[in-house]
């Protein structure tokens, strides 16, 4: 699941995986990320299945029927990158011991166990109770499911990391398992964002940039470079914040109606007129370039519905 997409000429695909893809030395491809969930809301996403747009479904309705539908494709994906590659390391989402969600998991330990692959448990010290995840994950496992994981990673350590050495003795004891490497954090590593948990303000340049965090933002990724040309990018929230910018986006979203109800709600509108009077430049990408013209319409309400008149409607 995932807002931050990358395009190939066959479709549709997570920008992880294409990054992934780009690491290991192959043109990036659906197969890599054969089933793709894009949030359209609170509880509806669009699936993209080996590149192309299935529809949307609602989180139940995908979770009760479709995910069965789209494990034998899944797995076709899988069989499929075997014939050609020496080899294939899958990445699963999230935690593997989601209980409410374990039956229906189609991305973790199913497909590892489908594979007949070596499982390798990471954690993110840097989130905080690293023993308690590696530990209480194994303990939830379905006793079928533990002998999948062969060894642990403990990943974004800061510091000595010989001050982890009791940790690493630790986590073996109480797991039976290896820990095959701690690896250290490494901010100035540019790697895209996989989602807006990792989003953060960046660049030292000389000219302000502000992105409007828009709920449900997609590709925040798309402001990466402009860190590196002379811009110091910051992600706002409220309307007060894009004061003094030199360029103030309203980034793509798959929720335009929705968004834009937030950004009239917020007082945007009133702010980002502002902004223009004062020489900013305002700039729209895909559904943020929508907001900005004078009617924005959704009759058949793919993206919720009701709502007419642009972002500007409420500036006057």
């Amino acid at each position: 699941m995932a807002l931050n997409a990358f395009s190939t000429p066959w479709g549709e695909m997570g920008t992880a995986q294409a990054v992934q893809a780009e690491a290991a030395g192959v043109e990036p491809s659906p197969l890599h990320n054969p089933v793709l969930l894009k949030p359209m809301g609170d509880s509806v996403s669009q699936v993209i299945v080996k590149g192309q747009v299935l529809g949307h479904w609602s989180a139940g309705e995908y979770h009760r029927s479709l995910s069965e539908e789209l494990f034998p494709l899944a797995a076709e994906a899988l069989e499929e990158l075997l014939s050609c590659s020496d080899l294939v390391v899958m990445e699963g989402a999230g935690s593997p011991a989601e209980m409410n969600l374990y039956s229906q998991d189609l991305v973790n330990l199913r497909m590892a166990r489908f594979a007949g692959a070596f499982g390798i448990l990471a954690a993110d010290i840097e989130r905080g109770g690293v023993f308690a995840a590696l530990s209480g994950t194994l303990d939830l496992l379905h006793p079928m499911d533990r002998p999948i994981v062969g060894g642990l990673v403990v990943n974004r350590f800061r510091g000595d990391v010989s001050l982890f050495h009791e940790g690493v003795r630790f986590l073996e004891d109480r797991t039976g398992r290896p820990v095959l490497g701690v690896l250290p954090l490494m901010p100035g590593l540019s790697i895209p964002a996989e989602d807006s948990l990792n989003r953060r303000d960046f660049g030292e340049g000389e000219l302000r940039v502000a992105v409007i965090s828009l709920p449900r933002m997609s590709n925040f990724t798309d402001f990466d470079a402009l860190g590196e040309d002379r811009c110091r990018v910051t992600f706002v929230s409220h309307p007060g914040e894009i004061r003094g910018a030199d360029l103030v986006v309203i980034p793509g979203t798959k929720s335009t109606l929705e968004d834009l109800r937030w950004l009239k709600a917020r007082g945007f509108p009133g702010a980002l007129a502002e902004a223009l009077g004062g020489g900013a430049v305002v700039w729209g990408i895909c559904g943020g370039y929508q907001m900005l013209g004078l009617s924005v319409e959704d009759p058949f309400g793919v993206e919720g519905g009701g709502l007419r008149g642009g972002a500007w409607a409420s500036a006057g």
